[in-house]
């Protein structure tokens, strides 16, 4: 099997992905980048659920240390853009960065993201970031879509069955402030 790593925000989004990317042949490698999430409480209590996730699926974990303040220094007056605008671009910049950077150091030359699974994401954004991030450290960037022949629904029912804890919003400070 070929080695990719899979950045993942939570186990809910990560259920069907970890099983396709099998499928596909690929042993997935999860990264946890997720600075982004708020507040602390909420990034433990998703990271718990991946941890166990992975645990079960024999799937291997890294964890990255959550540079907060980074993230926010690297958003900084995109704070009240919409959902979907802006700031989400710049966060999905910074995310998928740090995972080609990661992969990179892994000698690992392919990675993707969980967050294709999402239908409340533009993938033309996270396709677009995801493509920058991979030229600039001379990798793959695996564009499967997570979506397709019902994967949204799948992850859903896998969430279900595992019991996992399922958030309310995308992550960061401001999108819960919408809520």
């Amino acid at each position: 099997m070929k080695t990719i790593l899979l950045h993942a925000c939570c186990a809910v989004c990560a259920g069907y992905p970890i099983n396709l990317l099998r499928e596909q042949g690929f042993e997935p490698v999860v990264y946890f980048c997720n600075p982004n999430i708020y507040p602390q409480e909420e990034h433990e209590r998703r990271l718990a659920e991946l941890v166990r996730y992975c645990e079960k699926k024999s799937v291997k974990l890294i964890i990255e240390e959550n540079k907060v303040k980074d993230w926010y220094d690297f958003v900084k007056g995109l704070e009240n853009e919409p959902e979907k605008g802006l700031r989400c671009h710049k966060c999905f910049e910074y995310r998928l960065t740090a995972t080609a950077k990661k992969a990179k150091e892994l000698q690992i030359n392919e990675f993707t993201t969980t967050l294709f699974i999402s239908p409340h994401k533009k993938r033309e954004d996270i396709l677009r970031e995801g493509k920058k991030a991979a030229e600039q450290f001379g990798l793959i960037f695996n564009e499967t879509d997570f979506r397709k022949q019902n994967g949204f629904l799948k992850t859903m029912k896998i969430a279900k069955a595992e019991n996992f804890y399922r958030q309310t919003y995308c992550g960061c400070e401001f999108a819960m402030r919408k809520n």
